[in-house]
């Protein structure tokens, strides 16, 4: 849930390509579709040309036999039979056998065939190449997709209006994780720096916190929590910080809130609910703790907006650092522990 939750975009992902297996491989190959109790206007279209050609002089040497016309109805009506019948005729080389097929049409045309009735070999032959065409576009198109959603995703925190500066960074923290807990010691791992600004509705950024050897630990970010007035783009009053640990059953998360949010004590008891709420400073350092990671949030750069809403209500720009430290005793095998010696 909480992978759904924190990669929406890569979940997505995952059950679009999950899906297209199961439909394209499993549907159609291992497991496809096997028709039962079908009409004749559902077999006949489906038939090679060849045996297409066997099925209409069958129905007309029968009509020229016993001149059944309810017969040919069943035989043609409903798949356009009277007109592959005229083409079958105008490719026909025995003037018998090309009568016998005009006749079944007459049933139930009533005028025969007409000059434009029967369809050109060539249309013919675009029609029978028509499915697998389908198909093979299908598929393109289902590729062009995913790489689509993917090379958005990439770009997704772009800053709508001006440049968010360095967005992350791999050198290791400099300094001792900030913590509650006495006596604890941690390796470094990395720091990322992300920005909101202004107009940035769609700000929520998320980073990968791995090991030196790309072993999966989890991961943090930073999204907005809260906005007020109905003004677009938002005036973001409240943004949030988050860390996932893959070792711990939870994620936590703490609220950073403009100085009016956070003695709006309505304003602060609705976000209660999201995490322990935080007043945002300049240099403030936001400790985020679980069973094996330690993430200190700094606020780097903080500006409140002006309008005509309540001073210090809304961000206009912030600037958090992220450093991340995994608790010594854990499995961590980052390749960076004789940097620091806490």
């Amino acid at each position: 849930m909480d992978f759904v939750q924190k990669r929406p975009g890569l979940a997505a992902i995952t059950a679009l390509v999950v899906g297209v297996f199961v439909g394209l491989f499993l549907g159609w190959t291992v497991w496809p579709v096997e028709w039962t109790n079908a009409r004749l206007q559902d077999i006949a279209p489906a038939l090679e040309p060849g045996e297409k050609e066997f099925y209409l002089r069958s129905v007309a040497e029968l009509f020229s036999f016993d001149g059944d016309s309810a017969k040919v109805q069943r035989a043609l009506s409903g798949w356009n039979g009277e007109t592959a019948a005229c083409q079958a005729a105008e490719t026909s080389s025995d003037p018998a056998d090309a009568a016998r097929l005009r006749a079944i049409a007459n049933v139930i045309t009533g005028q025969g065939c007409t000059d434009g009735s029967a369809e050109t070999p060539a249309a013919a032959a675009e029609d029978e190449e028509g499915g697998s065409g389908l198909l093979v576009t299908l598929v393109i198109v289902l590729v062009f997709l995913v790489s689509a959603i993917v090379v958005v995703l990439r770009r997704r925190s772009a800053v709508m209006e001006g440049d968010l500066g360095e967005r992350s960074y791999a050198d290791v923290p400099e300094m001792p994780p900030v913590t509650d807990d006495e006596g604890v010691t941690a390796t470094p791992l990395a720091r990322f720096r992300t920005s909101y600004t202004y107009g940035h509705d769609t700000y929520d950024d998320s980073f990968s916190i791995e090991t030196a050897n790309g072993d999966f630990l989890g991961e943090c970010g930073v999204g907005i929590s809260e906005s007020i007035g109905t003004d677009t783009p938002k005036n973001v009053t409240a943004i949030e910080v988050w860390l996932f640990d893959k070792n711990d059953i939870r994620t936590v998360t703490k609220v950073v809130m403009s100085d009016h949010a956070f003695f709006d004590e309505a304003l602060k008891a609705k976000l209660a609910p999201k995490g322990e709420p935080i007043l945002a400073r300049e240099n403030e350092t936001v400790v985020l703790e679980t069973a094996s990671l330690i993430i200190n949030a700094e606020i780097k750069e903080m500006q409140y907006g002006d309008g005509v809403l309540p001073p210090q209500s809304f961000f206009e720009r912030v600037t958090i650092e992220l450093s991340t430290w995994a608790k010594d005793g854990d499995i961590v095998d980052s390749g960076v522990d004789e940097i620091l010696n806490y």
